[in-house]
């Protein structure tokens, strides 16, 4: 289902964020990946970055950090109508986690062919299995995403 040109206009918002959170993830050396999460209303619920170095947390990826903090906002561990915007697409723990919050929409920037679980990977939206399966839109801000990514692993390597 391709978004209409309001709804790109405000993923291309959204997704800026996320790019900012990405951005201030990396700087702090952490993998720059940034994630929003957006009520059904426009509010904004969470905006952060990846933290598993900050929190030694393996499981402080940006996207688990936000859906925490939506919930909390919201005191639900539901985001039924919440959208996320996220740079790089989810690994196979995040989007489970995605599933289990409901999570109306997910936009993520860069495809991840070596660790990604939506359109790579285990596919977890995919399977029978799956408790709810957002709808998907991949690909939003993907070279500014791939680029943040680059740049930082390219730093850590030279």
């Amino acid at each position: 289902m391709a978004p209409t040109d309001t709804a790109r206009h405000t993923a291309s918002s959204h997704m800026a964020d996320a790019l900012d959170q990405a951005r201030a993830a990396g700087e702090r050396g952490e993998v720059p990946v940034g994630a929003v999460i957006v009520s059904a209303d426009g509010v904004v619920l969470a905006r952060t970055g990846n933290r598993t170095r900050a929190d030694f947390d393996p499981t402080a990826h940006a996207e688990i950090v936000a859906i925490r903090t939506a919930c909390q906002a919201l005191g639900s561990e539901r985001l039924i109508g919440a959208d996320l915007y996220v740079t790089l697409e989810p690994c196979p723990m995040c989007a489970a986690a995605i599933s289990f919050a409901r999570i109306r929409r997910l936009y993520w920037g860069a495809g991840d062919p070596k660790g990604g679980g939506v359109e790579h990977g285990p596919r977890v939206f995919s399977h029978a299995t799956c408790h709810h399966r957002p709808e998907l839109y991949p690909g939003i801000a993907e070279t500014e995403s791939a680029e943040l990514l680059r740049q930082f692993f390219a730093q850590r390597r030279g």
